[in-house]
Order: C-alpha cells, then structure tokens, then sequence
C-alpha cells in the first residue's frame, strides 16, 4: 500500500481475519467479489535461473508452458515456499505483485483485461488492494498473457 501511496494510485483496501486453511474462492467470497477478480501472485523461477512473477486468477491453476513461453523460457517451476521471503519480502498467501524486495518480470492473467476492479495480495495474510488492471500493471509493471 506504501508504493500505491507513493505513486498516487487509487486503491480500496479490505481485511479479513489472517486463516491460512482458506481457499482464494473463500476469500473472494469475504471480500463480496466474484472469485475472477480475485487474483494470487506466483513466484517461478526459469531455467536461466531468473524469477519471474505471474498473477492469475484464484481459482486457476498457472499452465508453466504458457508461463515459459510468455517469459521467453525454455520452462519455468515454482520456487520452493522457503525460498520466497528472502526473496520477495512475502509469506506465502501473503505475496504482492506490488513492493517486492526486487522488481521481477510480471505477467498478469489477460483475464484481468475484462474486469474494472480486481484484487491481489495488500502483502500479508488477511489483507487485499482492490484497483482498477491498468493501475495495478503501472505499479507493478506488469504484462497480459495468458497463463491458465
């Protein structure tokens, strides 16, 4: 929320008790949007060791071919759930696309597209953003691919 502020983009805040035992539907449903605007971030790594970020909808699963493919990667993989504080910053279920410790490549689902609203991780367990597409890939620099 520090770099939104920082950039003067708009967002909507919303928390929700932190229980990692809920799904993203789960908590689409807390926050009263449809489940397709709810989006999880995913850290990968590909074979030229560099990281990549892709943001899909909850209740999807990233295909890793269409991840590589988007990221000009022979292939790509999940970084193991130890790996990702020291490298992004974030918890697992509380990982952003936004204020990363470092600025990875970012894909977001082109689902994204189709939506006014949607929202992603705030950067902790219990606690989303909800911004409009555009101002999400201006802060996170992020790309429309398709990668479900």
């Amino acid at each position: 929320m520090r770099v939104l502020d920082s950039k003067k983009i708009p967002y909507t805040a919303h928390f929700y008790e932190a229980d990692p035992t809920l799904t993203g539907a789960q908590i689409a449903a807390l926050l009263g949007e449809p489940a397709e605007h709810v989006f999880k971030t995913l850290v990968t790594q590909g074979k030229s060791n560099q990281y990549y970020v892709f943001v899909i909808p909850v209740e999807a699963e990233l295909d890793l071919k269409k991840a590589a493919k988007a990221a000009g990667e022979k292939a790509v993989a999940m970084i193991k759930q130890k790996e990702l504080l020291p490298l992004t910053g974030y918890v697992h279920g509380g990982c952003s696309p936004i204020g990363m410790k470092k600025a990875f490549p970012t894909w977001i689902h082109e689902s994204a597209a189709e939506a006014d609203i949607i929202c992603v991780s705030a950067g902790r367990v219990g606690a989303q953003i909800e911004l409009k597409t555009d101002d999400l890939c201006r802060a996170a620099a992020c790309r429309l691919a398709d990668l479900v």
